[in-house]
């Protein structure tokens, strides 16, 4: 499964909570016993002290970025090139031979957001220093691990030295852990000493159950707040009726609480650590060119030797019919890993016997790959 299964297709703990609470109410429009203590968990856990709810991470993103514009007063985004935020218009930009460019897929989409959105290369602390310089960027928005164009890990020291950069340009720094909270409880940013000012999970906050959450430093809580304050009365455009239904709290609640675990994680990394190994181990028996990035319990293997250092490298080496044969050959032996790249997760259900039938039945399917090249 993808990431809203992180957990599990249904953990315990969450479909309980939500079976109780379905029978009690499905929204009310007030906050509820459940979002306090949610905020509370949210606020132990990541360590910013003021959350609010989405429906989803995309929904997050795009109250961030909004929520920052206003406190900035500063329009730009930017975002790195492959970048994955769920479908917020602003990141879908694009570097082409060096240069920005709206990507032609997104319908609709009237506004140039070349004037809004500015675009760089992964890993490249040069490029981000020049696109700063103008004062004019609101947010650095970004995973701290590229997840969805194939994972591209950031090089030694380079969110070290990008938010000394991000810092001196007057810009925030907006990290999305939607995807990288596979990490360990407290997610990727924690763990590697990354201080965003503001932080966005989706999809597994809830267990699989469509709901998301974003966090802010005091400071930006309190600059938010002022520009809401300064700023004709009305809708601010952020939220909707059902951001903080019932059901969304309850199972975030039990998610947090119940199924988002030490234990659970210790399960997951040991299992996810074998299963790269493994993987490792049957792509050389092979000999194939490939090679194997884990993110704690999320594992990839892409059609390279070497990981690759940006979206672009990662674009490069993108292979639609041979994913699609690998999956095939999968398919046909009775496994499924996530279907639109070569991702798996860990669960806390995973089983060393998955982990044994997985490796297998690829085995084989690689087995058959060699005897025709």
């Amino acid at each position: 499964g993808d990431t809203g299964a992180m957990f599990g297709h249904s953990p315990s703990p969450v479909a309980t909570a939500v079976t109780r609470q379905a029978s009690r109410g499905f929204t009310a429009m007030l906050a509820t016993e459940d979002a306090a203590v949610v905020g509370e968990l949210l606020a132990q856990r990541f360590g910013l002290p003021f959350w609010q709810f989405a429906m989803s991470a995309t929904d997050a993103n795009r109250y961030l970025v909004r929520w920052i514009r206003a406190a900035t007063g500063r329009k730009k985004l930017l975002v790195f090139n492959g970048c994955y935020h769920g479908t917020i218009e602003d990141v879908f930009v694009d570097l082409v031979d060096g240069r920005p460019v709206q990507r032609d897929s997104l319908l609709g989409q009237v506004h140039d957001l070349l004037d809004t959105t500015v675009v760089v290369e992964f890993n490249d602390l040069a490029a981000l220093d020049a696109a700063l310089a103008g004062g004019d960027v609101a947010c650095v928005l970004a995973e701290p691990v590229m997840t969805n164009i194939g994972m591209v890990l950031p090089e030694p020291g380079f969110w070290d030295e990008a938010q000394r950069i991000i810092r001196r340009h007057g810009t925030l720094l907006v990290m999305d852990e939607t995807h990288t909270i596979s990490t360990g409880p407290h997610g990727y940013a924690h763990q590697h000493g990354i201080a965003a000012d503001a932080l966005v999970l989706g999809k597994p906050v809830g267990g699989g159950v469509p709901c998301a959450v974003y966090g802010m430093s005091a400071d930006l809580a309190a600059r938010a707040e002022q520009a809401k304050h300064d700023a004709p009365p009305g809708h601010s455009g952020i939220g909707t009726t059902l951001t903080g239904n019932m059901l969304a709290m309850a199972a975030m609640r039990a998610a947090l609480s119940e199924v988002m675990t030490p234990d659970a994680y210790g399960h997951m990394l040991g299992l996810a650590h074998r299963l790269a190994g493994g993987l490792r181990r049957v792509i050389a028996q092979h000999r194939l060119p490939w090679c194997v990035t884990q993110v704690g319990a999320r594992v990839e293997f892409q059609f390279c030797p070497e990981p690759p250092r940006n979206g672009s490298e990662a674009d490069r080496i993108l292979d639609g019919e041979l994913e699609h044969l690998v999956h095939l050959g999968l398919l046909n032996r009775g496994v499924m890993i996530t279907p639109f790249h070569n991702m798996m997760l860990v669960s806390p259900q995973t089983t060393g016997e998955h982990v044994n039938r997985l490796l297998g039945a690829l085995g084989e399917v690689l087995s058959a790959i060699s005897r025709a090249r």
